[in-house]
């Protein structure tokens, strides 16, 4: 039964509410059966009690499915027992969010989930709650202001009678206008019954009993599997010299040419990985990668630094760097880190199938931006994307990878040239090899003290490919350092850089944290009291640092040969960290052995499954910190999988991770990628604690921790 049949049979009034912006409208409403006036509803009550809540935000395992949800039932005053959760359909301007001024949009990306829809989902939450109420007035004769809900029920005390929603569903009618809503009149944090509790996700029971769909596991009649050779080096042109020899392998259904590779359509997945691997393509030469070498350019990266030609990005510039006065001590640091890949789950994947007619078409994809892909599936195949259904599946791992829709571009065009449905599946080495990258990059920091040991100026340069991705998490906003100058410098190797958790974060904090830990050493300072200094005009950021500092009992003396390292970092939410670490000075193998991470995220939708987040996120920045790097030879990726390409192991996890959240009232803040950029800074610091030697390259490989200690 299709999701419109479905609402149709069902009955009840369906809230057609658009909060693309604050200002929200009556679009439609359906009491009796038959098709609602208007579909794009975000939330529809039945007759039977239920409510229907249309959640836009894709589940990727960070679970704004469920949190998106509450935040409107708690306006609402839903019972929560009765709330149905389904996806709202793909339709940018009802359902997308505006954050960063690129909407509407519907991507998923930066954490935005909760803090992106929350004040807009509160407003749609109690004018449904609101009409539930005035109806019930009416039917009462008594004044609106008399009425009070309770979980899934409008209340009269004085004449002690009540109506479920579903009764008033029944014979309800929607206003001309919603009612308006300020942000004033909302429920105060401390009234919240929802927010705040914990309340089970509804999509783990699915993922535990194996019921959860990914785009993988779509099976559809007479479907074809492709796979598709890419490009070892960016942007080269395949020349096939084997098509026909390929073809007439046992199951070949057809080779097609890409873009930037040659694919593979066979009638199962490993007749297409058989012949894909028998394809013998010549690659032009003639691209802007042909030949780089990561490790050697990084060699060149100071170089650009001070190269006055390459244009400098402005991040930050106050007071005046040039004309401090009172500089005492001076001190200047390089920093590197190297390539990251995603390593997402779940390889790339997408089904697509285009009706033999070639003018309609149904895609099952896992995507970010659920939006942005049904553009870009629109144009590959040629059609209106009102000719497109495109079914949002479970994701097995963003983490940015999935925001780009180049899998499912090449999934279109494979589609296009069978009449058969198309499952396109990227194994682990073509994801590898020719994956998008956080990007590798050099950051120079200059600063310098007062006689009091104060910072009083700060430079700071980031170079490397990637653009914007290089210079996120270069501010040091909650600070306290009155002249600073802080720039990005791209540069342009032809590889394909992309959002990575966190983007820049995991870098720039690494190196921000590490040399202001250097600059308390010198001074003589102890770095959790330094960092006070430095905080001490940012009571919220001061007191995640405090709480910190109680959690690890900072100051306690340390075990036996283990050392503790304390770094501090914002990613939309505030955070600081504790890590305890010991080291083999044979091998030079950092282990962590304890994680204390303190967050002001403001109000916390979900404090379960965000305490979850935040270890996931401690657990992965440890992965890059320690061991994960891409590396290129003559404009290819060294690594292929994951015997060389080195991700955290289970025995190599922490014995503990404690989390705490500040209580707060405030807007909620980001928290699926704040857990990861201060892990860096704190393990290099308590390196350092550990060796008096300084870590300036991340990852912290054995290779590299030997020649630091050997230094």
């Amino acid at each position: 039964m299709s999701r419109r049949k479905f609402i149709g049979v069902t009955g009840g009034l369906t809230f057609a509410i658009s909060i693309g912006g604050i200002g929200c409208t009556t679009l439609g409403s359906s009491r009796k059966e038959g098709p609602p006036v208007v579909f794009n509803a975000w939330v529809q009550v039945r007759t039977d009690n239920s409510v229907v809540i249309y959640n836009p935000a894709v589940e990727m395992g960070q679970g704004s499915m469920t949190a998106l949800p509450v935040i409107l039932a708690e306006e609402m005053d839903a019972d929560w027992s009765r709330v149905i959760i389904e996806e709202s359909p793909i339709d940018r301007e009802t359902y997308g969010h505006n954050v960063w001024g690129m909407g509407p949009w519907m991507g998923i990306v930066g954490s935005i989930a909760v803090h992106g829809y929350f004040d807009r989902l509160r407003i749609a939450g109690a004018q449904a709650r609101k009409i539930l109420m005035m109806n019930a007035a009416k039917k009462w004769e008594v004044d609106l202001n008399e009425l009070s809900t309770k979980p899934g029920l409008v209340v009269h005390q004085k004449s002690n009678r009540q109506l479920t929603f579903g009764e008033i569903a029944s014979f309800g009618t929607m206003p001309a206008q919603l009612p308006e809503i300020g942000l004033e009149q909302l429920k105060d944090p401390n009234d919240f019954r929802l927010i705040g509790t914990v309340i089970p996700r509804r999509d783990v029971p699915e993922k535990v009993r194996g019921e959860a769909i990914y785009s993988m596991d779509i099976s559809l009649p007479d479907m074809v599997y492709a796979s598709v050779k890419h490009a070892l080096i960016n942007k080269s042109t395949p020349f096939l010299l084997n098509g026909d020899e390929v073809s007439q392998m046992p199951n070949v259904v057809k080779t097609v040419i890409l873009e930037n590779g040659v694919g593979v359509i066979a009638t199962t997945i490993q007749s297409a990985f058989k012949a894909k691997d028998q394809l013998n393509i010549e690659w032009s030469s003639d691209v802007l990668a042909s030949g780089y070498d990561s490790q050697m350019e990084a060699l060149k990266y100071p170089e650009a630094i001070d190269d006055s030609t390459i244009e400098r990005k402005e991040i930050v510039n106050e007071g005046s760097v040039e004309n401090v006065k009172g500089i005492v001590k001076s001190y200047t640091a390089d920093y590197y880190n190297d390539y990251t890949y995603h390593a997402q789950m779940e390889p790339l994947n997408a089904v697509v199938s285009l009706a033999k007619d070639k003018q309609s078409a149904e895609i099952w994809v896992g995507t970010q931006a659920p939006d942005s892909a049904l553009r870009d599936a629109a144009e590959a195949l040629e059609l209106d994307e009102s000719q497109i259904t495109l079914n949002r599946c479970y994701l097995g791992g963003g983490f940015g990878r999935r925001a780009a829709r180049d899998y499912l571009v090449e999934a279109c065009h494979l589609a296009k040239a069978v009449d058969k449905p198309v499952k396109l599946v990227w194994n682990r080495e073509e994801d590898v090899k020719a994956g998008m990258f956080r990007p590798a990059t050099l950051q120079r920091i200059k600063a310098g003290v007062d006689v009091d040991g104060n910072l009083i100026s700060w430079e700071y340069c980031t170079t490397g490919p990637g653009r914007g991705l290089i210079s996120t998490g270069s501010s040091i906003r909650y600070y306290d350092i009155p002249n600073q100058k802080i720039e990005a410098k791209h540069l342009d190797h032809g590889i394909r850089t992309r959002s990575w958790r966190a983007e820049g974060h995991g870098a720039n904090k690494f190196a921000i944290e590490a040399f202001v830990d250097e600059i308390a050493s010198d001074q003589k300072v102890d770095s959790m009291e330094y960092r006070r200094g430095l905080l001490k005009n940012s009571p919220r950021a001061l007191a995640v640092l405090n709480r910190v500092a109680k959690m690890s009992n900072w100051g306690k003396a340390n075990v036996a040969n283990r050392s503790m390292g304390l770094s501090f970092a914002e990613r939309d939410s505030i955070t600081a960290c504790v890590c305890e670490i010991s080291l083999n000075q044979n091998s030079g193998k950092i282990k962590v052995h304890q994680v204390w991470m303190a967050v002001d995220a403001g109000i916390v939708v979900q404090p379960d499954n965000a305490t979850a987040q935040i270890e996931g996120a401690i657990i992965m920045g440890m992965s890059s910190a320690l061991s994960e790097r891409i590396t290129f030879k003559n404009g290819e990726v060294e690594q292929s999988n994951f015997h060389d390409y080195n991700v955290l192991r289970h025995d190599d996890a922490p014995e503990r991770i404690d989390v705490e959240f500040i209580s707060s009232t405030e807007h909620p803040t980001g928290i699926g990628e704040a857990g990861l950029p201060a892990v860096g800074g704190a393990i290099a610091n308590a390196f350092a604690s550990m060796t008096g030697k300084r870590l300036y390259h991340m990852p912290f490989t054995t290779v590299l921790v030997m020649e630091a200690i050997k230094a």
